[in-house]
């Protein structure tokens, strides 16, 4: 098999997810977290998770999970909340993995959420350390939508970090968004509400750039040859995506033809 047939062929498969998930945005779950630092860790342990944010992609209605939000409920002024940081991030995480359980058959629509650093397993891993029992999410039903966009367009089309120079690049605002440094650096510094707010910020982001992706609006750096690689089957595989502009081409061709013979 080619390099060329292997790109087409992840492209489509890509397509294909992505098709998924806007056709069944009732049940898609866009989801992002944000958490401690994961770097100079000396002591080995895994970095706090600080608040969750699920959007509905149908409804974009939003549910949060933040250790601020339970602290006060809780009544635990600022000042206290270090001193509770285990309770108030289980009891997080346990309403997290309630709204889980009552979301079995949803898709998770993510962006690079995929090991113990940072991902599902690093959520659950967090749980357990707590004491808690974390829901299990099947593989199946967990889809990267940075993972997808490589896929479609090619590792080239967009530089690191790809999230946000792709929200540039697209004049996506990024009011409230902060990097992953920026957000390990609002948590030390007990910003939660600003830390919270990016993290909401991010699935609304996140969803935007599925849907633009998905109506071909979505700009990125690639070029022709990085989205459907090199001649022959690109130029078949462009033509069964684009028939609409090859057929209205032809139709044009012939009406040159017809209109060059009748001044003949």
């Amino acid at each position: 098999m080619g390099e060329s047939t292997k790109r087409i062929r992840r492209r489509n498969n890509a397509r294909k997810q992505l098709i998924k998930v806007i056709t069944n945005a009732e049940r898609v779950v866009v989801i992002h977290y944000s958490c401690e630092s994961f770097y100079d860790r000396p002591d080995g342990t895994s970095p706090r998770i600080t608040s969750i944010a699920a959007l509905n992609l149908a409804s974009r209605q939003t549910k949060s999970f933040s250790i601020h939000q339970v602290a006060e409920r809780k009544k635990y002024s600022r000042a206290q909340l270090e001193q509770y940081y285990d309770e108030l991030e289980k009891i997080m995480l346990r309403e997290f993995y309630d709204y889980v359980k009552s979301r079995s058959g949803s898709i998770w629509l993510h962006w690079n959420m995929r090991n113990i650093n940072y991902g599902f397993e690093a959520l659950a891993h967090r749980f357990r350390v707590l004491g808690g029992q974390p829901v299990d999410i099947h593989e199946s039903q967990l889809v990267d939508l940075a993972n997808i966009l490589i896929n479609m367009y090619g590792p080239k089309y967009m530089e690191h970090p790809r999230l946000t120079n792709l929200l540039d690049y697209n004049r996506i605002s990024r009011k409230e968004f902060l990097v992953g440094g920026e957000e390990a650096t609002t948590f030390e510094q007990k910003e939660y509400v600003k830390l919270h707010q990016s993290t909401l910020r991010k699935v609304d982001v996140i969803a935007s750039i599925a849907e633009r992706a998905n109506d071909g609006k979505l700009k990125t750096l690639a070029t022709w040859k990085d989205i459907y690689g090199d001649y022959p089957e690109a130029v078949g595989e462009f033509l069964r995506e684009n028939w609409i502009i090859a057929v209205i081409g032809f139709i044009s061709a012939i009406i040159s033809i017809v209109a060059l013979f009748i001044t003949m």
